[in-house]
């Protein structure tokens, strides 16, 4: 791999992005959500920052030498018959959490599925739809509703539960919320995190979160269709938030107007996950196909709404001319992943999957597969990701497992026990194959294993 030039970063440019946060279009409908001291707690809820301390942690990670489609790999259905499910969150105790965007969230427990509580505020569009309705755009209410979960790091002593969702203010009005739930309650009520964060009932409001290596609180969040948003740096929404888990600013931060902001200049960013040396990884969907993988460092500008490809894309400006905006790992230019949750995937279960970016697909309805080599990518098929305008420390390899197999699906996550996991969103009224191979298929919306045989 040739060295292109060292990606620079925007801390030694902040009063520039300052200027050019504050410009635009100051009615948004929003009010600016500045306020980031900690919450209340019945618990204590601070955390270690210590990364050595992280299971996952090894910065000596070596890259994948082989081609993942070689592997003779299969899924197990594990639960099946849910309503569009968005998010699963595991916990050391062998306890996992699922969100299903119509609202509900359950624990699953030794084979056992429970309702855990159903936010009362979650938009009510959000509908699962009938085996036989075939693809509507509008039949599952689009993207917003009960989105992201997240367990506390020191779970079960601190039993947490945070979540992420779309609420409407007024008529055609919507925002996203950040909160958490005490899980030992039969009837949990919330304690809102953030409020406020620009929403849309349709499109683009992110929502993945998660707690990182270091136990900071992190946050994705979509430009919910105001292109104006992501580029200004007092407002939450196309950005990458980064906070304790009391939803108060980490004490080093970029220097941002919202000290939270961890990365700014996202579109619609639905998962992040780390390599194994603490380095962040997120995937956004792009306009008109042109989706993303990223390595995102603090005081990141990634270029939305106006970056976002090489020269020769005649309705973007070029990375190449923007030496102040991040390049991507990968962009896919005109083929159309819509990548929604994933993982960098570090467990023994699955090997030929072992330290590769795993991309849920919705309408490429397949397992993207991203392989990082620092040095000049071996021969392992698939597709290149190498150009002068991408990320100067790594080649990006591309593969696509179970295409059509399972249908849209939404997250891929990896448990305690190296276990790996996907689920589908089969019921989100978008599913479109021809009639013989349609989605759903009996059994969706399923939560699947992924095995290696």
């Amino acid at each position: 791999m040739g060295r292109r030039r060292t990606r620079r970063q925007l801390l030694a440019t902040l009063g520039t992005a300052a200027l050019v946060g504050g410009a635009g279009c100051l009615d948004d409908g929003s009010s600016t959500p500045t306020d980031a001291s900690p919450v209340d707690s019945a618990y204590d809820l601070s955390v270690d920052h210590d990364i050595e301390r992280w299971e996952r942690y090894d910065p000596d990670w070596e890259s994948p030498e082989t081609d993942p489609t070689d592997a003779d790999l299969a899924v197990e259905t594990v639960i099946e018959g849910l309503e569009i499910p968005w998010d699963i969150a595991f916990a050391a105790n062998g306890e996992f959490f699922l969100s299903e965007r119509i609202g509900r969230i359950s624990r699953y427990e030794a084979g056992t599925l429970e309702e855990v509580t159903r936010p009362a505020d979650v938009i009510d569009h959000a509908r699962a739809a009938e085996m036989d309705v075939g693809y509507d755009w509008w039949a599952g209410g689009s993207e917003g509703g009960l989105l992201g979960i997240a367990v506390h790091p020191n779970y079960p002593d601190v039993p947490l539960l945070y979540a992420f969702y779309t609420y409407e203010t007024g008529e055609e009005e919507y925002r996203n919320r950040l909160v958490y739930y005490d899980v030992t309650e039969d009837d949990p009520d919330e304690t809102v995190v953030i409020d406020d964060i620009a929403g849309n009932r349709i499109i683009h409001n992110g929502a993945r979160i998660a707690f990182g290596p270091r136990n900071y609180l992190w946050v994705t969040t979509g430009d919910a269709g105001e292109e104006s948003l992501p580029q200004r740096t007092d407002r939450l929404a196309g950005k990458v938030l980064r906070m304790e888990p009391d939803g108060s600013a980490p004490a080093e931060t970029p220097g941002f107007d919202d000290p939270r902001i961890f990365s700014y200049g996202h579109r619609n960013p639905q998962a992040i996950s780390w390599l194994p040396d603490g380095t962040t990884i997120v995937s956004e969907h792009g306009p008109a196909a042109r989706d993303e993988v990223l390595l995102v460092d603090a005081g990141d500008n990634h270029g939305w709404p106006d970056v976002r490809g090489p020269p020769d894309d005649d309705d973007y400006e070029a990375y190449a001319d923007h030496e102040d905006v991040a390049p991507p790992l990968v962009n896919t230019g005109t083929e159309t992943w819509a990548p929604a949750g994933g993982v960098f995937y570090g467990g023994e279960a699955v090997p030929a999957l072992r330290n590769r970016f795993l991309s849920a697909g919705l309408r490429s309805q397949r397992l993207n597969v991203v392989s990082l080599f620092r040095e000049e990518s071996p021969a392992i098929g698939g597709r290149v990701h190498d150009g002068p305008w991408t990320h100067p420390d790594y080649d990006a390899v591309s593969h696509q497992l179970f295409e059509h197999e399972l249908g849209r699906l939404r997250h891929v996550e990896w448990a305690p026990d190296g276990s790996l996991y996907a689920i589908t969103s089969n019921r989100d009224g978008r599913s479109e194959l021809p009639e013989e191979d349609s989605f759903p298929r009996e059994g969706d919306d399923r939560l699947v294993r992924i095995v290696q045989r």
